[in-house]
């Protein structure tokens, strides 16, 4: 196929927050798939806080990027030439291929995706690894008894929104932190949340010990800083807490954490995990939520970005909690 392939690639590792001069946008020739190869037209890319980390030069669990490198991520696509006989023009496929309008991969790189189970878009959210995590995160690690009370931050987002509806289900009271009253009152009035509390109010500290009268059982970090020191100072005896994300500390700015006494004196669980490292436990765990969806258990909320040069200004935003659910950009449209 012939064409232009437009790529955001990093441009310079960040100094403290990232701006849209990190980035650069090129055009390159659309890549031809070699053998056991497919050429795949993107259609969304998913945006993760994940990716913030990979664009610092520091240790990681993934290798973080240099400047020329492409920006990694999911996508979902359409194969639109292929070398693989299982993996016809026209299958719809999520993988890992960045941030691009095209891209080549192998079988073992894809997932095929049936649009009549869901939106091809879920693949990257509810269906996908932010799904995968918060399910994961919550019943592998946190545990839950129905009758316990939960608390997840970032509750409006795409894992924590999940955590909080799937803890519903197990029979706990849940509690989110957000930021802002219209991403509470989503919590409370559209995903079932017992309480929601805005974690940017003046007396955010005083209203969190009220909607926890009984103290913490689980806890699903996402956030870090003073919003996981308030919460370590409300737990409960053998309380287990799941760390999937601090995003913010992602942009270089420390947060004087004190709260290794609380863990002490309550002898809780802390486990930080990495859900690219199970990737055994998808499966089952897309199967139970599909169902859960089907069944209106389990509710869902993009935000979708229009445009890939528009990557950056979205990613950005997210970074600083202007997104209202999972934050998607539509690369191309579904049928062209």
């Amino acid at each position: 196929m012939t064409g232009k392939n437009t790529q955001v690639l990093m441009k310079q590792h960040p100094k403290g927050w990232v701006t849209e001069q990190d980035f650069e946008i090129v055009e390159r020739d659309i890549p031809k798939p070699g053998p056991d190869q497919v050429l795949v037209r993107n259609i969304y890319l998913s945006l993760d806080p994940y990716m913030r980390g990979r664009m610092d030069p520091v240790r990681s669990y993934a290798a973080h990027l240099n400047p020329g490198d492409l920006m990694g991520g999911g996508t979902v696509g359409e194969v639109i030439e292929s070398h693989v006989p299982g993996l016809p023009v026209g299958t719809y496929v999520n993988g890992m291929l960045g941030w691009q309008a095209y891209g080549v991969a192998t079988a073992d790189q894809l997932r095929v995706l049936d649009p009549k189970v869901a939106p091809i878009s879920t693949s990257l959210g509810v269906l996908g690894m932010p799904g995968c995590t918060a399910h994961y995160g919550l019943l592998e690690i946190g545990q839950p008894k129905p009758g316990e009370t939960v608390v997840v931050s970032a509750a409006s987002g795409a894992v924590g929104s999940v955590v909080g509806q799937i803890a519903k289900i197990k029979g706990c009271r849940v509690v989110g932190i957000a930021g802002g009253k219209a991403k509470c009152d989503y919590v409370v009035n559209e995903l079932g949340f017992d309480a929601c509390i805005d974690y940017k109010a003046e007396d955010f500290k005083e209203r969190f010990k009220e909607a926890t009268p009984d103290r913490v059982d689980v806890y699903f970090e996402n956030v870090g800083g003073e919003v996981m020191e308030t919460v370590f100072g409300r737990l409960n005896a053998f309380a287990r807490i799941a760390i999937c994300g601090l995003i913010s500390q992602y942009n270089g700015q420390p947060y004087p954490f004190t709260g290794m006494r609380h863990v002490l004196v309550n002898r809780a669980k802390v486990q930080g995990f990495i859900i690219s490292e199970h990737m055994s436990y998808w499966p089952g765990a897309i199967t139970e939520m599909a169902g859960w969806i089907r069944e209106g258990k389990l509710k869902y909320r993009e935000d979708i970005a229009e445009g890939l040069r528009n990557a950056p200004k979205a990613f950005i935003g997210m970074l600083s909690g202007k997104n209202f659910g999972k934050q998607l950009v539509r690369i191309a449209p579904e049928k062209l």
